[in-house]
Formats: C-alpha cells, structure tokens, sequence
C-alpha cells in the first residue's frame, strides 16, 4: 500500500480524469495509425504533468521522486507514450542539462522543455554499439571556437517533433569514454537529417529512427560540460531514465491485468466464468505478485533518491524486474484472453507488443542483469 500525501492524491485523481476522457477511446487509433497525439500531449503538459522534478525556476514542479514516480505510473495505466513525454524534463535530456549545462542553456532548452512548449532528442545509441556508449564511432572535430560531427545515432525517439537534440561523439577513441563530447543540436542545423523507421512492433505512437550527423557544425556554446565530459553528462541520469521505463512499465503492468481480471470475470466457459477455474485463478496470482513487486522496486529507488542516495543498482533491478515482469503479465493475459487477444477490440496485444520493447529500451535486460551481479559483488560502484 503506498501511503499518498493530500497532493498526491489529488494527482492521481487529476490523472484518472484526464486518462478517462482524454485517451481512453483515442489510443487505440493514435497506436494504430503510429502517430504521436500531440493534441493529448499539449493539454497533459498544460496541467503541469511536464514539470516533473525539474525546480520551479526552471519551468518545473519541483516534485520528490516518490510523487514524480505516481504521475508516470498513474499516466501510463492509460497510455505509457503519454507517461514518456511528460517524463524527458525529469529523465536523461532534463536531468543533463540541469547538472551540466549553463545558465543560458537552462534558460533556452531545460524551461521551455519542462513547461512541455518544446520537445527534444537524446541521441546516444549508435547503429554498431547499441548499449557501449564508450565505443560510439561518431567524431568530433575541433575547429576554432567550432566543433564539426560526424555519424550516426539508432532508435532515437521523438524524431517528428524534437525541436532540438541532444548528442554525443568522441574526439578521440583511443581514450573511449574519456574521449565523449554532450552537445545541443538545433533541428534546422546543416547536416543533420531525421530518418524515422515505420511499422515498428512496439511503441507505435513514437516516432523513433535514425539521426545522421554529416559534417554537423556547432558552436562551442552548445558543448554541455566540457570536453571528454560527455559520458559523464549521459549517465548522470540513468537512475532517472530507468525510473522512468519502470514506472511505465508498471501502470502498463496494471492496467493489463485490471482488463485480465474482467475478462475473467465475464467470459463464460462450461457454463461458468473462466475466473472460477484454478488454472486461471493461478495465473491471476502469478500476475499480481508481479505486479506488486514492480511496484515495490520503483518506490523504493525513488525513496533512496528522494534520500539523496546513489541507487544505480535499484535502478537496474526495477528497470528489468518491471520490465520483465510486464512481459509475463502481458503474457498470461494474452492467453487469457485466448483468441480475442489477437483482435485490437481489446488492449492485450497492445500491451503484449509494447512490453517486448520495455525490456529493450534504457539498456537491454541482459545488461541489468550482469550490472545487478557486478554491483553486488563490487565490480562496479553504486
């Protein structure tokens, strides 16, 4: 049971509102056709589901994580791609620019960013290294006041409508992550072109692709940090992008097994309703245990980070144990459903194909579980 404050509460409440009469009814289609419901987007950030975490004096709400956590779960219960949107001020784009960048760059990208009036782009995942950040290929080029990139960056999201990117390349791959540079891309930038990729299986609404940098020239006023920080700035917010992933797996999570659990209770077979037959009743069991552990990994690292507290192990369990537990409740409630799971009258597959890709995004879960085991045996710090 998590214990809500007044504010909180009424969170949930404004959410429930707004997910009943704003998607519900609308994400089917928007999912179907892969278009991101930018209409649904604008009114969410309008209620100040953008701010996040993100101080007030920079367009936030100045949320601790534990009510920021609430907001992304309780908004992907209805729709995760909504969950993710108001989720970047606060993940890896918000959180870097916040710790790392200048005033003037809190000012121009992190405000606006929170205030939900703009949209960026992270841009790490390169098309050979995937999850090796040390070993991206793409170049930076000193020239002058100048920097010149060269490259490419795969499954970057938000491509339709990111208004800026935020990326990295190495100026010298001999000294791997020693050697990243963080810079802030205009769209209209010379050189820098969008290829989005179509027909995905999951997370249909996001238009996700590549981004090529084909002699990409920036000012040195757009470097985040400085140089050879730029693997610093793209990890500074793991903790917070996995939270994130977790936290939207587990309203996915949630609202798949509330629709396993009516159709249990409707569908009759035999001459009475699946519901009332052990073999069901144990995979209703199965998914609600899952469902409650996933719920206990995000609170607890978002207490250990409301306590101010490195939680980059807790990060890695609740990303892949709320990932893979979606997967299994998805699952179950796929065959549950039986045959109808295979028709988008209900939201099963939805939910099936969307929790494939969960246990893709923000590091693949074969990774979290060989950094859950090096950080318990301490190769590698918390």
């Amino acid at each position: 049971m998590i214990e809500l404050n007044e504010m909180q509460s009424n969170i949930v409440k404004t959410v429930q509102e707004f997910g009943n009469n704003e998607i519900v009814g609308k994400v089917k289609d928007y999912d179907r056709e892969e278009r991101f419901p930018i209409e649904i987007i604008k009114k969410a950030a309008s209620l100040g589901f953008s701010g996040g975490v993100v101080p007030e004096k920079y367009g936030g709400n100045g949320f601790d994580w534990k009510t920021y956590t609430l907001l992304i779960e309780s908004l992907s219960y209805y729709c995760h791609v909504v969950g993710l949107a108001m989720s970047v001020a606060s993940g890896l784009i918000g959180s870097s620019i916040l710790k790392y960048g200048s005033e003037e760059q809190k000012e121009k990208y992190l405000k606006p960013l929170a205030e939900g009036k703009v949209f960026g782009a992270a841009g790490i995942t390169e098309p050979d290294s995937g999850t090796d950040v040390a070993s991206m290929k793409t170049s930076v080029t000193k020239d002058g006041d100048y920097y010149i990139l060269n490259g490419s960056k795969m499954w970057i999201s938000f491509l339709d409508v990111a208004d800026w990117i935020l990326t990295f390349g190495n100026m010298d791959r001999s000294l791997k992550h020693k050697g990243i540079c963080a810079f802030i891309i205009d769209k209209n930038t010379p050189g820098l072109f969008f290829h989005p990729i179509k027909n995905k299986v999951g997370f249909r609404p996001i238009v996700s692709g590549e981004v090529v940098l084909d002699n990409v020239k920036v000012h040195k006023s757009s470097m985040i940090a400085e140089e050879g920080e730029g693997f610093k700035v793209a990890m500074t917010a793991v903790e917070n992008g996995r939270l994130s992933v977790a936290a939207r797996a587990t309203g996915v999570a949630k609202a798949c097994l509330d629709e396993a659990l009516q159709y249990a209770r409707e569908r009759i077979a035999f001459n009475k309703p699946i519901g009332r037959y052990q073999l069901i009743q144990s995979k209703i069991t199965d998914m609600v245990i899952s469902f409650e552990s996933s719920r206990y990994f995000i609170y607890k690292l978002a207490y250990l980070k409301d306590k101010g507290l490195s939680a980059r192990s807790e990060a890695s369990m609740a990303k892949m144990y709320a990932s893979d537990a979606l997967m299994n409740i998805a699952s179950e409630a796929y065959q549950i459903f039986g045959a109808y799971g295979c028709s988008d009258e209900y939201n099963v597959g939805r939910y099936y194909r969307d929790a494939k890709v969960f246990q893709i995004v923000e590091g693949t879960n074969e990774i979290h579980r060989s950094l859950i085991a090096q950080y318990a045996l301490g190769y590698q710090s918390r």
